[in-house]
C-alpha cells in the first residue's frame, strides 16, 4: 500500500508546484502587458494634446493677420488637423500600425505649422517697419508707441508657438540584430547586440547644444530591456535601455546606439521608443524572427 501512496503523493505535488508556477509566470505576463499598453497610452495621450495645440494655434494666428489668402491657408490646415485628431481618438493605443501613421501625420502637421510661424514671424516683422517709417514720417509718436506696445505682445505669442514648433523629431528609426561577429542577423536567438539607429531631423527652430538621448527596447511580451538609467517624462520617471549624449546644431544629425544583449530573447515584435527634451520624438515597432 505504501508503495502505492508515496508515488502519488510525489505526483500531487508536482503537480501543485506546475499549478504554482503557472499562475506565478502568468501573472507576471498580465503585469508587463500592463506596463506596455500604459506606456501605449501615455504616447497616445500626448499625441491628442499635441493635435488639439496645433489645431488652437492655427486659430490664434488667424486672429493675428489680415492676408485673406493665409487666413484660408491655415483654415484648411487647421481643419485637416482636427480631422488627424478625431482619427487618433477613434483609434486604440494598441493598434500600432495606425498610431504610427497619425505619428508620421503629426510630424507633418508640427512642419507645416513651423512653416507658418516663420512666415507670419517674417510678415509682423515687415509690418513693424513699415509702420515704424509711416510713424517716423507723420510725426505720431504716441500711435506708434501703441502699435509697437501691440508687436511686443503679438512677438511674445509667437516666441511661445516657436517653442512647440522646436521639438525633435526622430526620423528613420531601425532596429537590427547583431550576431557576435558584428554582422546584422535575422535571428534573435543568434544576436548578440541590438543596433539602434535614427536622425534626429533638421530643425532651425531647435536650439542648439547637447542632447540626451534615451531609448526603450519593449519586448514581444512588453517587458522593457533595462539597463539605461531612467528618466523624465509626463511628471514621471520611467526606465530606459539605453542613452547617449549628442551635439544637435539645427541640422540632421544621425544617432547609433548598441545594447549588449544579456539575456534570451524570443522572437515576435519589439517597439522602439525615443524620448529627448521631455518629450516622444518617435517610435516604431519592429518584427524579428
Amino acid at each position: 500500500m505504501k508503495k502505492i501512496i508515496i508515488p502519488l503523493v510525489i505526483v500531487v505535488l508536482l503537480l501543485l508546484g506546475g499549478i504554482a508556477w503557472l499562475y506565478t509566470s502568468l501573472n507576471k505576463q498580465k503585469e508587463e502587458n500592463k506596463e506596455m499598453v500604459q506606456l501605449a497610452d501615455l504616447d497616445k495621450k500626448e499625441m491628442e494634446n499635441e493635435y488639439q495645440q496645433f489645431a488652437n494655434q492655427y486659430g490664434e494666428m488667424k486672429t493675428q493677420i489680415n492676408n485673406d489668402s493665409i487666413i484660408a491657408q491655415l483654415t484648411q490646415e487647421q481643419e485637416r488637423t482636427q480631422k488627424l485628431l478625431q482619427e487618433l481618438r477613434n483609434t486604440k493605443s494598441t493598434d500600432a500600425r495606425e498610431i504610427a501613421r497619425l505619428k508620421r501625420e503629426l510630424a507633418t502637421v508640427r512642419a507645416v505649422l513651423r512653416s507658418y510661424v516663420i512666415q507670419i514671424d517674417s510678415l509682423n516683422r515687415a509690418n513693424e517697419h513699415l509702420t515704424a517709417e509711416n510713424t517716423r514720417i507723420r510725426g505720431q509718436y504716441d500711435q506708434a508707441t501703441q502699435q509697437i506696445a501691440g508687436l511686443n505682445s503679438e512677438k511674445a505669442g509667437l516666441a511661445e508657438k516657436v517653442a512647440i514648433a522646436a521639438q525633435l523629431d526622430a526620423t528613420g528609426i531601425n532596429l537590427t540584430a547583431m550576431s557576435k561577429r558584428g554582422k546584422a542577423t535575422k535571428k534573435i536567438k543568434k544576436a548578440k547586440a541590438l543596433q539602434v539607429s535614427f536622425s534626429i531631423a533638421k530643425n532651425v527652430t531647435a536650439a542648439s547644444g547637447m542632447k540626451t538621448v534615451y531609448v526603450c527596447i519593449n519586448t514581444p511580451t512588453g517587458a522593457l530591456l533595462s539597463g539605461g538609467g531612467s528618466f523624465n517624462y509626463e511628471n514621471r520617471t520611467l526606465p530606459c535601455t539605453m542613452k547617449r549624449s549628442v551635439e544637435y546644431n539645427g541640422n540632421e544629425t544621425p544617432v547609433t546606439l548598441f545594447y549588449n544583449i544579456g539575456q534570451a530573447l524570443e522572437g515576435g515584435t519589439y517597439r522602439v521608443s525615443i524620448f529627448a527634451d521631455g518629450n516622444m520624438i518617435g517610435s516604431r515597432s519592429f518584427t524579428l524572427e
